[in-house]
Parts: C-alpha cells; structure tokens; sequence
C-alpha cells in the first residue's frame, strides 16, 4: 500500500511563496507520474501540475509561470515551489501519484493566501 505524506502548507501573504513536499513511501513498483491538486469547499478538486518520472512537465494555466513542479526519483518526492502566490490560490493541496495504472492521494494540505 502506498502511503503519501505532505507538508509545507500554511498561511502567506499575497505575493509571497510557500514549498509544498510529498513523500511517498511502500510503493514496490517503480512511480509514474507525480502531481498536485487542489480544492476549494463546495468545489471539485482542480489539477494543478504534473510531472513524469522522465522530468517532463505540465501546468494549469492559472499557476504556469508561478509555480514550479520537481520530483526526486530517489527518495520517492515531488515537490511543488509556489511563488507570486494569489487569494485564488487558497485550497487543500493533494499530492497525487500513479504506480501502474493505480492512483493513490495524500491527505492534503491546507494553503490560504491572505489579500
């Protein structure tokens, strides 16, 4: 089974920048993709960016040219550098990785941009 830990949310101010991480851990196999979304309440959960375990990356046009999107095949992390951060941007932020054809979810993270 395998389980994802994220960290690295919390309360910033418009323009500012926070770093999420995920870990993912117990996987046999080797990772596939790595991802984040996110959620507002009442909302549905919103792709954020991508990144395949080659390096090749891709982003929703409300966060390209501000958030970067990296991963460590190593250690089995993705990380998620959000920078020029909006109100907009407030949400829980889930990591999202695929092994075969298998999605698994973090918990979620909680990031609110104060105006």
């Amino acid at each position: 089974q395998v389980q994802l830990v994220e960290s690295g949310g919390g309360l910033v101010q418009a323009g500012g920048s926070l770093r999420l991480s995920c870990a993912a851990s117990g996987s046999r196999f080797s990772i596939n993709a790595m991802g984040w979304y996110r959620q507002v309440p009442g909302k549905q959960r919103e792709w954020v960016a991508t990144i395949t375990r080659s390096g090749s990356k891709v982003y929703a046009d409300s966060v390209k040219g501000r958030f970067t999107i990296s991963r460590d095949n190593a250690k089995n992390t993705v990380h998620l550098q959000m920078n020029s951060l909006k109100p907009d941007d407030t949400a829980v932020y889930y990591c999202n990785v695929a092994v075969g054809p298998s999605p698994y979810w973090g918990q979620g993270t909680q990031v609110t941009v104060s105006s």
